[in-house]
């Protein structure tokens, strides 16, 4: 039986997207109307596709009676997560030849890491490039010569603008292929702590480079619970990954072997049953609704509560922050994965994955069942995780492809329940995420990551225009006080919404040392900030008349985050008077103007999904 309050959001959700959804199908069905594409392309359009083609692949294009699959590859070598994609064309391509088919790149997309621009300008364009991708991917499928797409992708932004991008060939199969995390390195709260010391003065830059270097390590994604992995959940809650894939280790025979029967599946689907679950198929009002729910029982990254809206709305359907809200009340937390635990992504794995956890949920009524994935109709694939054949390959070689892969249940109890746990012994009885509203607005916060003692403060505002004007008051010893740090003009239209991470470390030295503090700001946190109660992606923002814009140095706010209450005790005709202070101070603005001019001028606020793209 599915919960109340789930069926409940769910049919208000298909009621609010009646009109944009049954536009989005319909533009669908008429691109699936073409049966086969590159039959009805001229011959010079033809020889540009398969120019550079080996013979034997010419020959199947000239055909034209086997699949052409695409390969959207966010691959570069500077970024762990994305390194391991480098073989997976060729891997792709070799599976293609033995069913006949082929196989290319039809694009890539750039994939920058907010790890690496953390503090730095580049952060000013970290959103501004889920966009970028969007249109880069639609650009790749443009060429029309496709007839099922991979999508290679896995950090912050690159799966949103992947998913965004394809959505608008969605008359298409497409998979989506995640690469895995990178192999436990020294513990995240180890790592938090050296940081900590580091904000204080009391380790070198030498020892802080040495612990990050430890924790960062080695190909594979980041093994904190931030976007990167809360994308990988989503991507399977969804039904756009194949069955507990998402977590499994890069380099390994298993991973190659999930990688070649993803192929094999779409293929097998295009080739024999000539019918499969196109992504517009998939991505229903309902499969939005399991991936929130998804979200809510992880506690994950709150970037979500941006990127989900966007990508729901590329797929004509219309979510809101109270549609997460009103779920956050019901949905119980089921994991402690690092920032909202001690643990990480492969202790998560370990203890039962994805598997377990889509289990748990489904059967106490908090996902739909009756939803297509790419594997097909419900959920009772995903209760399953894969293992390797025991009479398959085991050795990859030049003239083998992977192992076979086969799928058994999932543990029936949780093997750590210190990491994961049951629906009847939940973490807490409701969701990670929360809305807060107030007179200042609204914003989200992520509440799973923070103490119950610290989730309720009330205290005087300091305001920055910047996470380094924090960092300096804090370096010059201003900040010993309880006080709500309010950093305003951070949003999407004032500088591309830049996360402000760097202010973890000094936010949660100061609470460990027993003053009452918080975050407000119309910017984002990254999604391993955690411990101090943040406020973030306040809509609207300063620069479109947010309240926030008025904050004054000694203004007392209150974030009751249990309550959902974020208020400035500031009465209004106080505030009306300020306003002639506001609008000439003017406003600043991030850096890459002229890229991010046209950006700045359509850009949505935040809790429309901060996104250029509308609903046709």
């Amino acid at each position: 039986m599915l919960h109340p309050r789930i069926k409940e959001v769910t049919e208000r959700v298909i009621e609010r997207s009646k009109a944009t959804r049954e536009a989005y199908l319909q533009r669908m069905a008429e691109a699936k109307k073409q049966t086969r594409v590159r039959a009805g392309i001229g011959c010079g359009n033809l020889a540009h596709v398969m120019a550079a083609c080996t013979s034997s692949d010419k020959a199947r294009l000239k055909a034209d009676e086997q699949p052409n699959l695409a390969i959207i590859n966010s691959y570069n070598d500077m970024l762990s997560a994305h390194v391991p994609y480098k073989d997976y064309p060729d891997l792709i391509k070799a599976v293609a030849t033995r069913y006949d088919a082929t196989a290319q790149v039809a694009g890539g997309v750039p994939a920058m890491c907010d790890g690496v621009t953390q503090g730095r300008d580049g952060m000013d364009l970290s959103l501004f490039s889920r966009d970028v991708i969007a249109m880069s991917t639609a650009i790749a499928l443009s060429h029309d010569v496709f007839d099922g797409v991979f999508c290679l992708g896995v950090c912050d932004k690159i799966v949103p603008g992947l998913l965004i991008g394809a959505l608008s060939f969605g008359h298409l199969p497409i998979f989506f292929l995640p690469a895995g995390p990178m192999q436990s390195g020294i513990p995240n709260k180890e790592k938090a702590r050296i940081r900590q010391k580091f904000a204080q003065g009391l380790v070198s830059r030498e020892e802080l480079l040495e612990a990050e270097s430890a924790s960062y390590h080695s190909a594979g994604t980041c093994t904190f619970y931030g976007t990167a992995n809360s994308n990988q959940m989503l991507m399977e809650i969804m039904g756009l990954h194949l069955p507990g894939s998402s977590f499994i280790n890069p380099y390994t025979t298993l991973r190659d072997g999930l990688t070649a029967h993803a192929v094999e599946e779409m293929l097998q689907q295009l080739i024999e049953r000539k019918a499969t679950n196109t992504l517009a198929d998939i991505v229903s009002e309902k499969t939005v609704i399991n991936g929130l729910v998804g979200l809510l029982a992880t506690g994950g990254s709150t970037n979500h509560a941006i990127h989900l809206v966007a990508m729901a709305k590329a797929a004509g359907v219309v979510i809101n922050w109270k549609d997460m809200a009103d779920l956050s009340e019901v949905v119980p937390l089921l994991t402690r994965i690092y920032p909202n635990g001690s643990a990480d992504v492969n202790h998560f794995q370990a203890a039962g994955g994805m598997g377990f956890l889509m289990r748990e949920l489904r059967d106490a009524g908090f996902l739909h069942n009756d939803v297509k994935t790419i594997v097909g109709e419900g959920l009772d694939a995903y209760t399953m995780e894969p293992r390797i054949q025991a009479d398959s390959n085991t050795i990859m070689t030049d003239s083998t492809l992977p192992c076979k892969v086969e799928w058994v249940a999932a543990p029936a109890t949780s093997l750590d329940s210190e990491v994961l746990r049951p629906v009847s012994e939940p973490f807490s009885k409701q969701g990670g995420l929360q809305l807060l509203t107030g007179n200042l607005g609204k914003a989200v916060i992520k509440v799973s990551a923070v103490q119950e003692q610290h989730q309720v403060v009330t205290a005087p505002a300091k305001v920055f225009s910047s996470q380094s004007a924090l960092q300096e008051a804090f370096s010059r010893g201003e900040l010993n006080q309880d006080f709500i740090a309010v950093l305003k003009e951070q949003g999407p239209k004032a500088k591309g919404m830049p996360e402000l991470h760097k202010l973890t470390p000094v936010m949660a030295t100061l609470q460990d040392q027993g003053f009452k503090v918080a975050i407000v700001t119309d910017g984002r946190m990254s999604g391993a900030s955690g411990k101090v109660p943040a406020a973030i992606h306040l809509a609207p923002e300063a620069v479109e008349g947010g309240i926030i814009a008025k904050v004054r140095d000694g203004d007392v706010i209150t974030l009751d985050a249990p309550k959902g209450i974020l208020k400035l005790h500031v009465s209004d005709e106080e505030l009306a008077a300020r306003e002639l202070e506001v609008s000439s101070q003017g406003m600043t603005y991030g850096t890459g103007r002229e890229l991010f001019a046209g950006f700045r001028n359509i850009v949505s606020s935040a809790d429309l999904g901060a996104s250029s793209f509308g609903i046709e």
